[in-house]
């Protein structure tokens, strides 16, 4: 199986597409002391930049791939939720999972980063989660704004048992320019290089 571990913010739902939540709750007359988490799926998030939309698209389609979600937005919808939400917004497949949270999956290690805010390093562990209990994953690549990297992780985090085992992912595109997200130029090729 292939994979693609999707983040959002910065990937699909770009800078401009920011707050259109906001918009969508004021044009349907919904107060803002409504908990996001009692509104509509199609309410609860800002909508996906239509580009990179067509742009993910065309990935699954070339290499088959699924999606998995990486991003922070599985806090606040199942994974269902997510599935219809991804299909209103156009993309062709619904997410196949969700990494888990952090703090549930290393207690230890939460109680002692959560309040350095390494959200890079959470990711990471999160994804390499996943797949570690996935061994049916025969090609993958995590696609995020925040760099997950070894060369951006190793140098500020190591294993701490002394096996010399290093930080970060090497199946990883970093999309710098969240106003443009998967659009950049190259980042689309460097996507379908991991999953093929």
């Amino acid at each position: 199986m292939k994979v693609i571990f999707l983040d959002n913010d910065g990937v699909i739902c770009l800078s401009n597409n920011w707050g259109s939540r906001n918009t969508k709750r004021r044009k349907a007359g919904l107060k803002f002391s409504i908990p996001s988490s009692e509104l509509p799926v199609d309410i609860r998030f800002d909508n996906f930049d239509k580009k990179s939309v067509r742009i993910l698209n065309e990935i699954l389609q070339e290499t088959g791939a699924e999606i998995v979600v990486s991003s922070d937005w599985r806090f606040y919808a199942s994974l269902e939720e997510l599935g219809e939400y991804y299909i209103s917004q156009g993309i062709i497949k619904k997410p196949i999972g969700v990494t888990g949270m952090f703090k549930d999956l290393f207690p230890k290690e939460w109680s002692m980063l959560r309040f350095r805010a390494d959200l890079e390093l959470e990711r990471f562990m999160e994804i390499q989660n996943w797949l570690d209990t996935h061994p049916e994953v025969t090609n993958w690549v995590a696609v995020d704004d925040l760099d997950m990297s070894v060369k951006f992780l190793s140098p500020r985090f190591t294993a701490s048992d002394g096996s010399g085992d290093n930080a970060g992912l090497t199946n990883f595109v970093l999309t710098p320019k969240v106003n443009e997200g998967i659009k950049q130029s190259g980042i689309k090729e460097k996507i379908i290089h991991f999953l093929l």
